[in-house]
This record gives structure tokens, sequence and C-alpha cells, in this order.
């Protein structure tokens, strides 16, 4: 059993030295921007106060925002802790609790927010298909627009130690993983984790947990938009604002988003997704071989396999020494099953 089972994740938060070049990238990413007390904030269409906080300094990753059901949960999660309950002094106000994780990153648990009336997205327009035609005598116009971030979906974040990270996140907030990643059979790379809802549908995954080499920070936030069109015009306006992207358009394995990924002005990852998979609690773990995690299913192949990215630093001798691992761990027999 977990101290407590958080609902969603809340928002991500960074330090960034230009807040005015941050913000000119969110609003293209489709963001609504503010400041408030020095620091500036990014909202989407779901009434929530903020999903996207930055604060001047170096550039970094801070924190993960995670949002619990009620702040009796916060009360027993600063009570299994050893830690306090705070006034969240944000827009939104509330409550938090403020953890670190085995690998020092922020975790910000908060609940109570105030939220605001929810913004309408673009309509889902009707498709004709080869099997169903519904849209008859009306053409489809779409105006050159940035896509309509609705909310933060999930965040993936580079760990030195997957079994140790997923425990901890388990142990405190009831994490459920849908995907395990394997780089040979028993040998885990990381987990695509999802919020125990009970019988709710939730996302596949509100966090990946990803032990691959290089330096320890956040890979990607990613933040669900109003649907393909509005994603695919998304595209075309940070593509015509000449916006680093980073890697798209294309329909992933795991969680079966269309997705498209663009960096900020100092350097993290931000993706556009939509159509994504739902389960709930009844659903069980699955495993997955290492090429599916960036393998798509249509669309663009990652930068890497395209030769359009070095390996990452570390990747070579990371993989020689995987390797070594895999064959201390596994002897085959003639039939080519573990022994």
């Amino acid at each position: 059993m977990s101290v407590i089972r958080i609902e969603d994740i809340a928002h991500v938060r960074y330090a960034a030295p230009d807040l005015a070049a941050m913000r000119a990238f969110l609003d293209d990413f489709g963001m609504t921007c503010f400041e408030h007390g020095g620091r500036l904030y990014a909202k989407g269409t779901d009434g929530r106060p903020f999903l996207h906080i930055t604060q001047p300094g170096a550039a970094k990753f801070l924190a993960l925002g995670l949002r619990a059901e009620t702040i009796e949960d916060l009360e027993k999660l600063a009570a299994a802790e050893g830690l306090q309950v705070e006034d969240l002094d944000e827009p939104g106000g509330g409550k938090v609790v403020r953890l670190t994780d085995p690998d020092g990153y922020g975790v910000e648990v908060v609940a109570g927010q105030a939220t605001g009336e929810a913004a309408p997205l673009p309509a889902d327009l009707p498709r004709n298909t080869a099997a169903a035609k519904p849209r008859f005598r009306s053409a489809i116009r779409l105006d050159p627009a940035p896509a309509h971030v609705k909310r933060i979906g999930h965040a993936v974040l580079k760990v030195r130690d997957f079994r140790t990270s997923e425990k901890w996140y388990k142990d405190r907030f009831g994490f459920l993983t849908s995907d395990e990643v394997e780089a040979a059979k028993g040998v885990p790379l990381g987990a695509f984790m999802r919020c125990n809802r009970g019988d709710k549908p939730a996302d596949h995954h509100t966090l990946f947990l990803a032990q691959l080499p290089g330096p320890l920070g956040i890979l990607h936030a990613a933040f669900e938009v109003a649907n393909l069109d509005d994603l695919m015009l998304g595209h075309q306006h940070l593509k015509a604002a000449k916006r680093d992207s980073a890697w798209g358009v294309g329909r992933h394995i795991m969680g079966s988003q269309v997705f498209d990924y663009w960096r900020d002005p100092f350097g993290n990852e931000l993706e556009h997704w939509t159509d994504g998979d739902l389960f709930t609690a009844a659903d069980p773990p699955q495993k997955q071989p290492m090429k599916a995690l960036l393998a798509v299913q249509w669309g663009s192949p990652h930068p890497m396999f395209g030769g359009k990215l070095p390996p990452p630093p570390g990747l070579i001798a990371f993989v020689t020494a995987l390797m070594l691992r895999v064959k201390r761990l596994f002897r085959r027999n003639p039939e080519g099953t573990p022994a």
C-alpha cells in the first residue's frame, strides 16, 4: 500500500536566465503566460492555475509537481515523511508538501488549488473515411494558429537506479506500471507509470523513469492539445516561428500518442500530444523491448535512428556494460531460452 494515491501530474518547474525568451516560446507553444511574484507561469485551457513555472536563474529543471486529491492526503504524506504541509504561495493558492527524490529532483505535491472555468477548445470536426461519410456539403477550413494546450500529461526523468526510484515513487504515490522497458529479458531500463485511480480512466503514463547514460535531468514534459488538426497547426506555427524541432510528427508505440517534440530556448524538450491510451487499475503491466522505446508506428523516426543526432554521451560504454551484465545473468541453452 502506498502512503497516498496522486490523481495526476500538476506542473513542472524550471529556472531560466531570460523569462522573456521563455515566454515568447511558450506563447508559440500554445500556453497562456503571465508573471507573478517574479516568476513566469503558463497555463492551459483546463482551468488549472498553472502547469509550467519558470523562475530566474541558471537554466535547470527544478521540480515535478503532482496533484493529491485532498489536503488530508497531504497531511498523511507529511506525517509519513516527517515534513510539514505548507501554504502554496503561488497563483491558485492551496497547500503543498515538498519532497526530494533519490536523484535530487524536487517533488511538489499540491492540493486545494482554486480552479477557474475551462476555456473552449477547437471542435472535433467530422471526418470522412472509406467506411463512413458524416461530413457532407461542408468543407474544412482551418485558421493558422498555435496549438491549444489543454493540460500537462506526463514527465520523463532520467534516474541513476531505476528500481530505487521506482520503489520511491510507488511507495509514496501509488503509481502503477503500464509498460516496463527491458534491455534484455529481466534487465529493466525504466517504466511508464500511471496514476492508480481505481475504476476511473488514467493516462497510460504520468511519469516515465529512465535509467540512461549521461547527466541527470528531465528528458521532456508533455502537454495535451485539442486534437490531431490542432497538433498539426501547432507544428506549422512553431516551424514558421523557426523554433527548434526535436522529433515528430509520429505515433508512439507505448501510450499510442500522436506526438510532436520541440525545444525551448534553453534546451528543454516539450511535447505536444493527442489521442493517448487510457487504462484503469484493472489493466495488468506489460513488458516491452528497448527497441519499442524510440520506435514509431508511423511518422518521423527518432533523430538518433535517422543519423541527425550523435549518440548520447556514454551510450557506447553503457551498452557495452549492459551486454556484459546480460551475459553474466543469462546463459543460453541450445534452444535459446534462459538457463
